[in-house]
C-alpha cells in the first residue's frame, strides 16, 4: 500500500495503543480490514492487546461501518472501536 491511511482508536482501543490516532504506511500486502489489524498487532505490545479482544473490537472505513473483508486504501480514514450500545 504505497501511501497512509488515518487510524482511529476510540475507547479502551486507544487506551491500550497508548493514543487516539496515527497515520501509518502498512505494506502492500495490507488491502482489507482484517490485513489492517494483523499488521496493526506487529507494531507494539499496546497494538497487540487492543486486537487480542478480536470480533468485540468494529470498524469503520471513511465512516461507514466495515466488515473484515472491507477494502482499505490510501487516503482512507479507518476507525476502530469498542461495540456501542444505545437505549
Amino acid at each position: 500500500m504505497a501511501g497512509t491511511i488515518h487510524v482511529l482508536y476510540f475507547a479502551w482501543l486507544r487506551e491500550r495503543v497508548g493514543r487516539s490516532e496515527e497515520r501509518l504506511s502498512p505494506p502492500d500486502s495490507v488491502s482489507t480490514v482484517a490485513g489492517l489489524i494483523d499488521w496493526l498487532k506487529t507494531l507494539s505490545d499496546g497494538h497487540a492487546r487492543a486486537f487480542a479482544a478480536g470480533p468485540l473490537v468494529r470498524c469503520a472505513v471513511n465512516q461507514d461501518f466495515a466488515t473484515p473483508d472491507a477494502t482499505v486504501k490510501p487516503g482512507d480514514e479507518v476507525a476502530f472501536f469498542p461495540p456501542v450500545t444505545g437505549g
